[in-house]
């Protein structure tokens, strides 16, 4: 069945379908201030559009995997001092302030998953309407077990993790295969992500109809429907 030529919707999960609250960014920035650090809103905004981009396989992030392969803690305390200077934070501010940080979000910041509020229904709404739905995520390892614990499993034929198949968004190849478990043509298919560079770029490139999840507000012109809650994405679907 399809929906205005749509047959098929594909979501990102962490950030979309799965947010940590309260999220790290926010405990992160936070926490630099209670240590002194100046922070304006723009520099909040500035470095959240960051994040998006480092977490979208970016150079950097390929870079400090194979860099820090095997040490975790290593990894996030130079990933400590990449936000920090994304913040704005000075070399020496950098210096000061990353390995406290790095140790305070090891052992203080325990989040809890949760799902958007409306998410269950408009799923539901569009699995009753015949829709095929996935989930296609960055993560190495399979995740359909965190599916179940957020109850959305019921609404979701598959999850694809970009480990099981070699390929990272923005790389096309991790959207066409999504499109090849769920039997739907690219241009017949919906993907909602809140990852302009993972999410959008990634399929665009592979011939999908992008829709970015960004309540924030991070991004100003994304050339693609935008949609603050997933009750508007209805809406969305009438217009392709």
């Amino acid at each position: 069945m399809t929906i205005h030529g749509i047959k098929a919707l594909l979501f990102d999960l962490d950030g979309t379908l799965r947010h940590s609250l309260p999220s790290g960014g926010e405990v992160f920035t936070d926490r630099a201030v209670q240590l002194g650090l100046l922070i304006s809103d723009e520099d909040r905004i500035r470095t959240l559009r960051w994040e998006h981009f480092y977490w979208a396989n970016s150079p950097d992030l390929q870079e400090d995997m194979q860099k820090f392969s095997g040490d975790n803690q290593e990894f996030w305390h130079n990933y400590s001092c990449r936000r920090l200077a994304a913040l704005g934070a000075t070399t020496h501010q950098v210096e000061e302030l990353a390995p406290s940080i790095s140790q305070y979000m090891e052992e203080s910041y325990h989040p809890e998953n949760a799902v958007p509020e409306e998410l269950p229904e408009v799923l539901k709404v569009f699995k009753d309407a015949g829709l095929r739905m996935g989930v296609v995520s960055n993560r190495d390892n399979p995740y359909w077990e965190l599916l179940e614990e957020l109850g959305l499993c019921p609404f979701f034929e598959f999850s694809l993790a970009a480990g099981e198949v070699n390929s990272w968004k923005p790389d096309e190849g991790i959207f066409k295969a999504a499109i090849e478990r769920i039997a739907s043509a690219a241009h017949e298919t919906v993907y909602v992500g809140d990852n302009y560079f993972a999410d959008v770029v990634g399929a665009r490139r592979a011939g999908l109809q992008p829709v970015l999840y960004d309540p924030n507000g991070l991004f100003d012109d994304p050339g693609c429907p935008v949609i603050t809650a997933f009750d508007e994405l209805t809406g969305i679907l009438k217009s392709f």
